[in-house]
């Protein structure tokens, strides 16, 4: 069987003898297959666009030179940019075999298992016939997504955050998804977005708010603060603003089923009727398409020609508004919740708020406003030459809650040999390092790295009834193994 050959049957499958039985046989990961009705409509996949083959197979069964999946990726992305207008209409070509293979190898097979308990290793041991299961059923439209298992983790204010794990077939067909529509929406993004897009960072958008803070003389910005963003995404609304691009009917129908595909929490199941689950490998791109439609373009299409000197920069569901005056991010706020409530998004009431940056009150030895963004607070402070200007530093609740994971991890695994432990140490602390090692916050750095200290001697010294160390015997073991030091990891200008 060709991948690109119509199914009609359940015996055109296992025709020329490729089966000993007439049914498909199934394998570890393979789905239970769900009978849906096709709606009539003959299967073309497999066969070519034009002049270009999008796969191995064709729809004649011939044999063709074939050509990578990053290729093929390349050449959507390229006519996604070039020709903004066109609709892709031939997409499902490419979920043959050897480019869901290659999606398998893309998993992480250290993440968690879906609800079926099936690790990618196990998942391979049969990897060939599990696939061509996997393409069988959604030739005939009965591939259905599993629902994904709810993990909820805590957050810095305390919180749970839920996150869905997606069993293993799920995770190929969601990474396939995943590339197609990266490679479709990535030419039509906004430079204001940064948020899960390659090449680009969460440091840089760091850099462009406190760029574009330095570059108004009074500043006014909206630290707008998107409630339950992930849950509350329309799916109705979601393929609509999708049909703006792609008009494959098979290929949406499979993106509805996995929105709709339901949670399981415990051992209940529940309806999703709205919502991409956090942790499922295709959201950060359906969460960036959803924004850009509904924020980026309104915002450079409706906000910005009316209210000039205003910017803005989205880094996934994190916005930061900046108005060059107070009258402008009035009126944006105003008309903000009206344009989110369209799509079934609201701002959150308490968290969402304006700050005024004023650098006059700065250099009057005044307080001026603060806010936080990707776990910095930006505040206006003077440079050596007593000019004004805007700075960062680690946010007090990360701080905190990064000082509190330090302890808890400390405390549990204090029963390891001490030279293995210093050195996971040492690993984590140079994480911190990495990403807070940013301009004008290596003061808060070190104050992270000194508290971390403490918590780490106060705990091998309660290994046991007897004190294991003293200041001067651990400093002695810290210079022969010595932390890693504060620096700027990061430059912002």
């Amino acid at each position: 069987m060709n991948v690109g050959d119509p199914i009609c049957s359940i015996n055109s499958i296992v025709s020329g003898n490729k089966y000993k039985s007439e049914e498909p046989r199934w394998h570890i990961g393979s789905q239970l297959a769900y009978s849906t009705p096709s709606m009539g409509k003959p299967c073309t996949w497999g066969r070519s666009l034009g002049n270009i083959t999008l796969g191995k197979e064709t729809g004649m069964g011939q044999s063709k030179i074939s050509v990578s999946l990053e290729t093929k990726l390349k050449r959507i992305a390229l006519r996604s940019k070039t020709e903004p207008d066109f609709k892709f209409d031939k997409l499902m070509p490419l979920f043959n075999k050897a480019n869901l293979i290659d999606c398998f190898h893309r998993i992480d097979g250290r993440k968690a298992v879906g609800i079926d308990q099936v690790t990618k290793d196990m998942y391979e041991k049969n990897l060939d016939i599990n696939i061509e299961n996997l393409i069988a059923k959604m030739k005939q439209f009965s591939y259905r997504p599993l629902p994904v298992r709810e993990v909820l983790i805590p957050k810095a204010n305390g919180g749970m955050r839920p996150l869905g794990i997606s069993i293993i077939e799920d995770k190929i067909i969601q990474t396939m998804y995943s590339l197609v529509l990266g490679a479709i929406y990535e030419p039509l993004f906004l430079d204001e977005s940064f948020g899960f897009r390659p090449g680009r960072s969460c440091h840089m958008a760091v850099k462009e708010v406190s760029r574009e803070l330095y570059c108004r003389r009074t500043p006014v910005v909206i630290d707008v603060d998107l409630e339950n963003y992930f849950g509350t995404i329309s799916h109705k609304k979601i393929v609509e603003l999708m049909g703006e691009k792609i008009d494959d009917f098979s290929f949406i129908r499979y993106f509805v089923r996995i929105l709709k595909a339901g949670v399981m929490r415990g051992e209940h199941f529940y309806k999703t009727d709205e919502g991409c689950p956090q942790g499922a490998i295709c959201s950060p791109v359906i969460s960036n398409i959803y924004a850009h439609y509904i924020i980026d373009i309104w915002m450079k299409k409706e906000v910005i020609p009316r209210c000039p000197g205003t910017t803005f920069v989205r880094y996934a569901d994190d916005l930061t508004i900046i108005c060059s005056n107070m009258n402008d991010a009035v009126k944006i706020l105003d008309v903000l919740p009206k344009r989110l409530g369209r799509y079934s998004l609201k701002l959150h009431p308490t968290k969402t708020r304006l700050i005024e940056m004023d650098k006059k009150k700065t250099k009057d030895g005044q307080k001026s406003g603060t806010f936080d963004f990707l776990g910095f607070t930006f505040y206006m402070g003077k440079s050596r030459k007593g000019t004004v200007i805007p700075k960062v530093k680690t946010s007090k609740k990360r701080l905190k809650s990064k000082l509190k994971a330090v302890k808890c991890w400390v405390k549990r695994n204090r029963n390891v040999k001490l030279l293995p432990l210093w050195k996971r140490f040492n690993m984590k602390l140079r994480g911190h390092v990495q990403y807070y090692g940013v301009s004008y916050n290596q003061k808060w750095v070190n104050l992270f790295l000194r508290l971390a200290l403490e918590s780490f001697f106060k705990w091998m010294n309660r290994r046991s009834q007897r004190k294991s160390f003293s200041w001067k015997k651990f400093h002695l073991f810290m210079d022969m193994h010595p932390i890693i030091k504060a620096r700027t990891v990061h430059s912002l200008f």
